[in-house]
């Protein structure tokens, strides 16, 4: 997907300050402030890097968790997530039967094989269960008979079907011999992350000592009602060593968890979408393999059809997040971009964690603010112009 020289004028959006930037060979070569008067300069796009969404099961009518899959389905959904800004993501596949979870990994792996844009979209595959908390509550919307303790036999079989590409695993450390299998993950190079959990703040502890990393949108996945404290929030949020991950969509969390996370976490606080796979489809009422009966609402809120008080799933994307967070004064515009880019990159080590710098993947996007609003116009990967917004077709050349 390399491509030829391109060169971008646009504001940074950290800095403000307009630049150009050199795209070659798949790399972002150069940038250079500018000086542009200042008409010229109201007139740029704001240029940022691409987003990475650790934690998505779907979009746009195509499911992970649905069998079999359609034809061509991971390298549409791909495709389609440009239109998001989303560069890099981790298709997440959540608690099955086991044959079902080895069917969706050999799915993606051999999408990859097969498909150079879901090759270089995909950085991962998240495994959200089976092994979680059988609890309800923190088990969420995972199926009962489908959860199991951690089993790195069934795991390693797991992995060898996806070619390799199983990067994150989220799990509850309240199962015995838990921190073992822990250890083997972060051996091996798995992230492992804590969530759906039950457990308690000293097996969250033992957790952490065998090398989980990562809390799975924290405050979602959990009892309605728990100990005032201790508890296996306050336990995660006090943890140094694990980042959070949280969905920002402006229903999962209320404002005041939002702010408590990224006050507590700082550069280690991350947005999730953790979309489904009615996100990018119109509000309506629809019917889906795992909620039954649904509506998705004009302004974005899944909720069960019988009870509009309980969430089924959520329908945002990661632009959303970063709306709502910014709308909300709960961080800045270069602080919540950096949530859904720089920090996941950075969390996986992955090689856009140098976000917009020379030597970094050319994977950006550029856009412009529109009220509350972000309005995407194009989006580039690994160098070249896979997105742009229809209405500016005719006013770009390269």
């Amino acid at each position: 997907m390399e491509s030829k020289e391109i060169n971008l004028h646009a504001i940074h959006y950290a800095t403000g300050e307009p630049v150009s930037i050199c795209l070659e060979q798949g790399m972002i070569r150069s940038i250079e402030p500018i000086t542009l008067e200042t008409r010229g300069t109201s007139e740029l796009a704001i240029v940022a890097p691409g987003l990475v969404d650790l934690q998505i099961n779907g979009y746009a009518g195509h499911d992970f968790n649905h069998m079999p899959y359609a034809d061509k389905l991971v390298g549409e959904v791909i495709r389609k997530l440009w239109q998001e800004g989303v560069t890099s993501c981790f298709p997440t596949v959540i608690t099955n039967s086991d044959q079902a979870i080895q069917e969706a990994l050999e799915s993606i792996a051999f999408a990859c094989r097969e498909d150079a844009a879901a090759d270089q979209g995909i950085a991962g595959i998240h495994l959200e269960g089976p092994f979680i908390s059988a609890h309800d509550g923190a088990r969420g919307a995972h199926a009962l008979k489908y959860v199991k303790p951690p089993d790195w036999e069934l795991f390693t079989r797991w992995q060898e079907a996806s070619g390799g590409r199983i990067r994150i695993v989220t799990l509850s450390p309240e199962w015995p011999d838990s921190a073992k299998f822990i250890a083997k993950c972060t051996e091996s190079g798995v992230t492992v992350s804590i969530g759906h959990t039950s457990a308690t703040p000293e097996q969250i502890c033992e957790a952490v000592e065998a090398g989980a990393r990562m809390s799975t949108h924290l405050g979602n996945g959990a009892h309605l009602m728990m100990p005032r404290h201790p508890n296996y929030i306050w336990e995660q949020l006090a943890q140094d060593r694990l980042w959070s991950s949280v969905i920002a969509d402006g229903f999962h969390l209320p404002d005041q968890v939002l702010k408590v996370v990224f006050k507590v976490k700082g550069a280690q606080a991350m947005l999730v979408s953790d979309a489904v796979s009615l996100s990018g489809l119109p509000a309506g009422a629809y019917t889906t393999h795992i909620g039954g009966s649904v509506v998705l609402t004009p302004e974005g809120k899944l909720h069960l059809a019988e009870d509009d008080n309980l969430l089924a799933g959520s329908a945002q994307m990661l632009l959303r997040g970063i709306e709502h967070v910014t709308n909300r004064a709960l961080a800045d515009l270069a602080e919540a971009w950096d949530m859904a880019s720089v920090r996941p990159s950075s969390c996986m080590k992955l090689p856009s964690s140098s976000g917009l710098a020379p030597g970094a993947p050319a994977d950006l996007v550029l856009f412009r603010r529109a009220g509350n609003q972000i309005r995407l116009e194009r989006t580039f990967k690994s160098g070249k112009e896979v997105f742009v917004r229809k209405d500016l077709l005719s006013n770009f050349s390269s």
